[in-house]
């Protein structure tokens, strides 16, 4: 093994001193991202932090504090007068006994392969008994028993003469024509079974769409703080992404144009109606402004509308590509997202042409189709069942919403601002006092509630978490909130 002071920290540990991100952070992620892609193995002594400080061009106490938030989280080890190590991941789960996930083999194959150090699944599994995710449905709501009976009565029903492939053929079909109509009356946009692809999942829709449109070094805006999974998608793509700060009413238009001016932009990546994670809308006149940027300087949108289900008030807002004229928005989106795992459907909706070439992809990705669900969806749709379903959730999750809202109002007053979404699963919720999350994360696991790390966000101006609302009943909120409180009180002295 390398001596300490050999190891080229440079190469792989950069750092931007001009970025919103506070140094410290920075050095944290830059160590764990080396830590998870072998440049830095179990057991490797680092240098004492006086010879680091000089190879990183750093203050000392900064170091000393991205090393602190390190060792808290389980990647490295200070051994009085011996030492920091860098221990494994798998340590570092050992250590973090209220998290457990299953890891693969660490034996080496006897053949290579490409390793991907952007699409690490960032998800934690936890017993605990009180937890917190970005905003998911709650399952016990799914009517199973509807379901089941239709999935059956299907299924005895499939006597037919006609071919295996015609009667897909004619199911998918039909499927489309219902869903497409779906969509018109919904989210106000106009489109025929040609303009519109069904997946197996959202995140499957985005992954095809990004194989298309982006070749490698092309430059992809997006809005920070964003959504992982796209930008981990974007970026396994091989875009070149460029953030966009996000305020009250969305992303700032005159700082997109300013980079349209110095870049030639091939996407811009939105979640319009309900932005990942800080649940603003798009105001009206920026919606305009991003449409008539497009056209002028010619990059594509792709709009994600993952949350449209969830909207409480009696006007929705629709999406762009409802006002595109210029045929200028990949729209993708989800469906069913309270029906059991496997009912679910991703969609994109977009020009003919474009669709047709998705197709080819598709059928290589998933050249099958479920025809029994495709049938049961179709009846749902055409019964109007997916409405009533609809409307009956809605009403659960608003008085969730306002639940929560409450107890937030009660239990955190004079700890957090927030604004109250009129749509989706999750509220966005700025800290006032300046602390550590990974520090408050350990400490609500003590009390027993889990935050998985994937809804806390710090940079040096910004203490946030996302905190989802719709899988918890009242007792749940209430008790929830409580250790919140009752973990940020004992963790600021």
């Amino acid at each position: 093994m390398d001596s300490p002071v050999q190891i080229p920290f440079k190469s792989f540990i950069q750092l931007k001193p001009e970025d919103a991100t506070a140094l410290y952070l920075q050095i944290v992620f830059e160590f764990i991202k080396a830590i998870q892609t072998g440049l830095l193995p179990e057991g490797t002594k680092l240098p004492g932090t006086r010879i680091l400080c000089k190879l990183l061009a750093v203050n000392r106490n900064t170091l000393i504090k991205a090393f602190q938030d390190l060792e808290l989280q389980g990647w490295i080890e200070i051994l009085p007068n011996k030492g920091t190590f860098i221990l494994s991941e798998k340590k570092e789960k050992k250590k973090t006994d209220y998290i457990s996930t299953e890891k693969n083999s660490s034996k080496s194959a006897a053949f290579t392969f490409k390793h991907s150090t952007i699409l690490e699944d960032p998800k934690e599994i936890s017993t605990l008994p009180y937890q917190f995710n970005d905003g998911l449905p709650d399952l016990r709501l799914v009517q199973t028993d509807v379901l089941a009976r239709l999935y059956v009565s299907k299924l005895k029903s499939q006597k037919s003469t006609k071919t295996g492939e015609q009667i897909q053929t004619e199911s998918h079909l039909n499927f489309k024509t219902q869903f497409s109509n779906f969509l018109n009356v919904t989210r106000g946009i106009r489109i025929s079974t040609s303009n519109l692809l069904t997946t197996n999942s959202h995140e499957i829709s985005l992954y095809l769409v990004t194989k298309l449109l982006i070749s490698s070094g092309d430059k992809v805006v997006v809005a920070s703080p964003g959504y992982y999974i796209s930008n981990m998608t974007l970026s396994d793509s091989g875009a070149q992404i460029i953030t966009i700060p996000v305020d009250k009413d969305g992303i700032n238009t005159e700082n997109l144009k300013q980079i349209c001016e110095q870049h030639h932009i091939r996407i811009l990546y939105l979640t319009s109606n309900y932005h990942y994670p800080t649940t603003t809308s798009l105001s009206a006149k920026r919606r305009m402004e991003v449409l008539e940027l497009a056209n002028e300087y010619g990059f594509v949108i792709i709009e994600d509308d993952y949350d449209f289900d969830f909207h409480y008030d009696n006007n929705p807002v629709l999406p762009l590509a409802a006002l595109d004229s210029n045929e200028r928005v990949v729209y993708i989106g989800s469906f069913g997202r309270s029906l059991p795992a496997g009912f679910g459907y991703g969609f994109i909706a977009a020009p003919s042409a474009f669709i047709k070439e998705l197709e080819k992809h598709q059928n290589i990705l998933e050249p099958g189709i479920d025809v029994i669900k495709e049938q049961v969806l179709t009846e749902w749709i055409k019964e109007g069942e997916v409405h009533r379903l609809s409307k009956k959730n809605k009403k659960i999750y608003k008085e969730r919403r306002d639940y929560f809202v409450l107890l937030l109002k009660e239990k955190l007053d004079g700890k957090i601002k927030f604004q109250v979404p009129l749509r989706g699963l999750a509220i966005w919720i700025e800290w006032i006092d300046n602390f550590n999350l990974i520090k408050f994360q350990k400490q609500c696991a003590v009390n027993g509630l889990f935050l998985p790390k994937t809804v806390l966000y710090q940079t040096k101006n910004l203490t946030a978490t996302r905190l989802g609302f719709g899988h918890l009943n009242e007792n749940e909120m209430e008790n929830a909130v409580e250790i919140l409180r009752q973990s940020l009180a004992e963790i600021i002295i």
